[in-house]
């Protein structure tokens, strides 16, 4: 019987997932981090991108975070972010309008504050359809 731990994903509006899993794999600010049972302590922010999930029985499922705070304790993970949703809950169409809507703000740009937000704006959309992306290489 493979080791397991706790994670729990929540967003700002909800919990997206709490259970059990056996690997989490997160967007760690740093680059990719990957979390498996016992693992030291960690506290770190994440950037947007995907979470992937192992669950017992090597399923896996995956999440689109928008960014946040990755706390591991041993035998618990907690993913916190602003926007979180099962990837396969994205809209492409809604995605690819935000990126280009924050390509545009970035030509446009008129202040530093709006340069900030529009970089911002594009990273997420970007990640967004990247988390897209490797979800139809899956199936």
């Amino acid at each position: 019987m493979a080791m397991t731990m706790h994670l729990d994903i929540v967003s700002a509006e909800a919990e997206i997932f709490s259970g059990t899993a056996e690997v989490v794999v997160a967007p760690a600010s740093t680059g990719e981090v990957g979390i498996y049972p016992r693992h030291t302590q960690l506290l770190s922010p994440l950037k947007p991108g995907e979470v992937r999930v192992t669950l017992p029985g090597g399923e896996e499922e995956s999440f689109y975070v928008s960014g946040g705070i990755l706390e591991v304790q041993p035998h618990h993970v907690t993913v916190l972010s602003d926007t979180a949703v099962r990837a396969h809950d994205l809209d492409e169409a809604a995605a690819l309008e935000a990126k280009q809507a924050a390509e545009q703000e970035l030509k446009d740009r008129t202040g530093e504050m709006e340069l900030a937000e529009a970089q911002a704006q594009l990273a997420e959309a970007v990640a967004q359809l990247q988390t897209i992306q490797k979800m139809r290489k899956k199936r």
